[in-house]
């Protein structure tokens, strides 16, 4: 029998038939991703496996480092076959790691291949799927239709035009593409000469000169209508903790000033003003009817070294440890008690604070959405197979199962849509 086969991971008859049965033809919402919009709009067709497989994946970074090989196989200057071939060596020692079921998953999904990926059987793979996607049912939106994508919805700074998700509309695609408002450079007053680049391409973007506290939320709500206005439903926040740390404007004022004239807040000026933008991006979300997504508990690129000759988010994250229970408790219920709080998808990426985050989505169901607070499905190293267990364990003892909205890619890569 092959690695994988029609009944992989299905272990018993029951889960076989409630795959077969019910799930395998339905079609997929991919309510949350990190897709390039502009490759589904100009329907990029993928030259071979390192564009599309290798050319922006962190966790396969990651896991070649971890197998010894140099930066230049990574993200360095070898050629794509010979980029490729690295990851061909480092496949067998990621047994038991989601990357071994993803790499032959997808090979068998997309291009039928049943071998295993090693480095005797690479060559042979490379050329074969070289040849498969140059075939226009394997290009960016082929591979959308193929795999019965029906809506998705990319990760946007509010500064984005949009302009990928209004061509792709235009063009009749009949796969919803769908922006998210994701505001986190907004909070960023600890970093200064960053955050007041991006205070001036707000400005430029809303038409509003972002020169004090108040006309940094008046630029913020004009951009939320605009993602409106394009099909946007939906905001996602990547945060240590809830901010809940609330103050009066005129501080919140001082410390916009502060950080505008290039001196970076303090970790309490930090929390203090992160605290109230998101209080009004929480009612922004909740007067449009969205739903509002908040990522917790990451340690962000960690390694110094390669943050400063790479940039971020290549493979250098890990699990947080903050507290999460008292600080989300207070920003949630800050929003209940104004009558302000937008549907809610908490999503914990540290597994130990599972029961504090199953628990919390219960306290602010209100009796009007069923499942209106979600504890969202198990997010980044605890999206695997375990980590999946142990979040529907948790859910399910805690709360309702049968009101959770599913899984989601999270994904970079056009050949995610096999995972969940």
């Amino acid at each position: 029998m092959s690695f994988i086969h029609d009944d992989f991971l299905l272990s018993t008859k029951a889960a076989s038939r409630l795959y077969h049965t019910f799930a395998k033809d339905e079609p997929i919402l991919d309510y949350h991703n990190h897709l390039p919009p502009k490759d589904i709009a100009q329907n990029r067709q993928f030259k071979n496996l390192f564009e599309i497989w290798l050319e922006g994946d962190h966790y396969k970074w990651r896991a070649l480092r971890c197998n010894g090989v140099p930066e230049e196989f990574i993200t360095g200057k070898a050629s794509p076959r010979d980029k490729f071939m690295a990851w061909a060596k480092t496949v067998p020692h990621t047994l038991r790691n989601p990357l071994y079921h993803w790499t032959h998953l997808e090979l068998k999904r997309y291009f039928g291949i049943d071998t295993l990926l090693n480095e005797e059987t690479a060559p042979a793979i490379w050329e074969q799927t070289e040849a498969m996607l140059a075939q226009k049912d394997m290009s960016a939106r082929g591979i959308l239709r193929t795999q019965k994508v029906k809506a998705l919805c990319t990760t946007d700074d509010p500064i984005d035009d949009l302009a990928w998700h209004k061509k792709c509309a235009a063009d009749g695609f009949e796969v919803g593409v769908f922006p998210t408002f994701r505001p986190d450079k907004a909070l960023a007053v600890h970093q200064p000469e960053a955050w007041n680049a991006w205070c001036d391409k707000l400005s430029a973007a809303s038409g509003i000169e972002v020169k004090n506290y108040d006309s940094l939320l008046r630029a913020l709500e004009k951009r939320h209508d605009y993602f409106h206005s394009i099909g946007c439903r939906l905001s996602d926040h990547g945060l240590n903790t809830a901010h809940s740390r609330f103050i009066p404007e005129i501080r919140a004022d001082n410390i916009f000033s502060k950080a505008r004239r290039g001196k970076a807040a303090s970790e309490q000026e930090h929390d203090e003003f992160a605290s109230n933008v998101m209080l009004h991006i929480g009612r922004l979300n909740a007067a449009k009817g969205w739903t509002m997504q908040l990522h917790l508990g990451p340690v962000r690129n960690n390694n110094s070294r390669l943050a400063r000759e790479i940039g971020a988010d290549v493979g250098c994250d890990s699990i947080g440890d903050w507290p999460q229970a008292e600080p989300l408790s207070r920003f949630l219920d800050r929003l209940d008690t104004e009558n302000a709080l937008p549907k809610t998808v908490l999503y914990n990426v540290n597994p130990t604070a599972n029961y504090v985050f199953g628990t919390m989505a219960g306290n602010f169901a209100d009796g009007t959405t069923p499942g209106k607070v979600q504890f969202g499905s198990g997010w980044w190293f605890v999206d695997q197979k375990e980590g999946m267990e142990w979040q529907i364990n948790a859910l399910s003892n805690l709360g309702l199962l049968s009101r959770f909205i599913g899984m989601l890619t999270d994904s970079r890569s056009f050949m995610s849509f096999p995972r969940p």
